[in-house]
């Protein structure tokens, strides 16, 4: 069983800085793709960013390039999202999500939640103005 959680969400001003965490309880955890969608207040869930299982690509959603950035630490068992220059537009739950092990697939693919097989239970944002 796959098992994410996240951490390291908080209330931060707008223009500072978060790093969300992402531990994951996972055989060959170098073999998952992951990503991180968020859940604003009203919202639908969205795709935030990505990273392959070789760490060879990454995705991110038009809104948050240039100032998130995904990454990954397979000896850690832990994907990062390092969020820079955070906007109240920001504020929603953070989730790590794993899909199918050494899958790919193109911008349209990754960005949907049915593509992913595990959940974490999230982390909150709070970016005040």
């Amino acid at each position: 069983q796959i098992q994410l959680v996240e951490s390291g969400g908080g209330l931060v001003q707008a223009g500072g800085s978060l790093r969300l965490s992402c531990a994951a309880s996972i055989r060959s955890f170098s073999n998952y793709p992951m990503a991180w969608f968020r859940l604003a207040p009203g919202k639908e869930r969205e795709f935030v960013a990505y990273i392959s299982w070789n760490e060879r690509v990454t995705y991110y959603t038009d809104s948050v390039k240039g100032r998130f950035t995904i990454s990954r630490d397979n000896s850690k068992n832990t994907v990062y999202l390092q969020m820079n220059s955070l906007d109240p537009e920001d504020t929603a739950v953070y989730y790590c999500s794993a899909g199918r092990p050494e899958s790919s697939g193109n911008y349209f693919d990754i960005a949907q939640v049915s593509t992913y097989i595990s959940w974490g239970q999230g982390t909150q944002v709070t970016v005040s103005s």
